[in-house]
């Protein structure tokens, strides 16, 4: 007789486990959360004023004491900036028997519906630190090559220094023309690749070249700027568009200071400069404390110039040798890093600048005390699923963009671009 295998006794095997369950992607908060809750000013459906000090006044001059006139005078121009907010949401659903799957630790090592709505508050915050570096046209990533496949699209993003760092997976997203005037479709990310800076769109998107860009749903007219007000509008220096209701041509004091590295590596001149430049606009013993905020990519740029000009005298007793030490002043300034932050760039932000102007404060949409929605079927019956949603209703903005200065188009270090 043949002896009892494994096979046969498969069935009676206990199924092990792992009660820990690792996170293969992160929730950073980012410069998002570094804009302090005292900066929240609560606002109506009614756009927000903050007045600004636009230029100084006063008729400076010589004069003859002697009966001569002293003539006229003048005084200060102020003027205001007005903030409207806007509104976002982010979207979870889960079926009835995901729920009584997980609803028991005798069932499930995780419950996954207390797993969801103890983390969306999270993923949402982290989806405004994305949303947080744009223009105000909700734009997030931009096309480099299309490639065609069986239902699905795939486009590499590789020019604009963000890589696919501002999208997430299974989120919907637009894709746009690059003037973003034509909208060639829709579609869900399906695969999101941040180390290969590429996505995967279901469906097919007729007509996608490189160049297009995806653009957050919920917005049907980019160029209109409806979108959060991020680092790429407030930190600029534009001299055409508007920023806050100030027409950028004609009031050079709301622009923001840049140093343009034109494509060359950081060097130690250039974050002086843009220190300066703040000091230029407002002032040697202003009261603001800039922080350059950057991407590590140009944090290990800063620390390669170190590392350039560094002298060690090892001593007999050194056990231990580390030469990245890490940029924790650049130019006097305190250092922070996002992984969010465009590769080509450093901002210097002083802190308690930026602010936010909220009708809603992040939390769960509500409806006569419920959070959790039933959906429904198309024969009009409920449907065995849920759904809830975070939402907020804010707008970033600045006190004072002269204050702020930046350096853009900074070479990006080997190994953190796919070329």
């Amino acid at each position: 007789m043949a002896a009892v295998s494994e096979s046969q006794v498969v069935a009676t095997e206990l199924e092990k486990v792992e009660k820990e369950i690792p996170m293969l992607f992160e929730r950073d908060p980012g410069f998002a959360g570094f804009i302090k809750k005292k900066n929240v000013s609560v606002v109506s459906s009614r756009e927000m004023r903050a007045p600004l000090e636009i230029s100084p006044g006063g008729d400076f001059g010589y004069y003859n004491p002697d009966g001569g006139p002293l003539g006229r005078g003048s005084g200060p121009d102020w003027d205001k900036a007005v903030i409207s907010p806007v509104h976002m949401k982010l979207g979870i659903e889960y079926t009835k028997q995901a729920q009584w799957s997980t609803d028991s630790d005798r069932k499930a090592v995780q419950n996954s519906v207390r797993y969801l709505t103890a983390t969306a508050i999270t993923e949402f915050i982290r989806q405004l630190n994305s949303q947080i570096q744009g223009n105000g046209s909700g734009q997030v990533a931009t096309i480099g090559t299309v490639t065609v496949g069986a239902g699905f699209d795939t486009y590499l993003c590789n020019t604009d220094g963000y890589g696919v760092r501002l999208v997430r997976a299974k989120q919907n997203v637009q894709v746009y023309n690059a003037a973003m005037t034509v909208l060639r479709g829709i579609g869900q990310i399906t695969q999101w690749d941040v180390e290969g800076q590429s996505v995967q769109v279901t469906p097919n998107i007729a007509g996608a070249i490189a160049t297009d860009v995806l653009v957050t749903t919920g917005i049907s007219s980019p160029t209109s700027l409806p979108a959060l007000f991020g680092v790429q509008y407030h930190d600029s220096s534009a001299s055409t568009g508007s920023w806050l209701g100030f027409n950028r041509a004609n009031t050079p004091q709301i622009r923001a200071s840049r140093v343009n590295a034109s494509g060359s590596a950081l060097s130690l001149p250039m974050p002086r400069l843009a220190r300066n430049k703040i000091g230029n606009r407002i002032g040697e013993d202003n009261r603001y404390k800039p922080v350059a905020w950057m991407h590590p990519a140009q944090e290990q740029a800063y620390e390669e110039v170190g590392q350039a000009v560094t002298v060690l005298n090892q001593m007999p007793s050194d056990k231990k040798l580390d030469l990245y030490y890490g940029a924790q002043q650049m130019a006097g300034m305190r250092t922070k890093t996002d992984f969010n932050w465009n590769m080509k760039r450093i901002d210097f932000i002083p802190e308690g600048v930026w602010g936010w102007a909220e009708l809603h404060p992040i939390g769960f949409y509500t409806t006569d005390g419920r959070k959790i929605f039933e959906l429904r079927s198309a024969d009009g019956g409920i449907s065995a699923a849920e759904l809830f949603y975070i939402v907020a209703s804010r707008q970033a903005w600045v006190k004072n963009p002269a204050a702020i200065s930046y350096i853009d188009n900074l070479q990006i270090p080997p190994g953190y671009q796919v070329v």
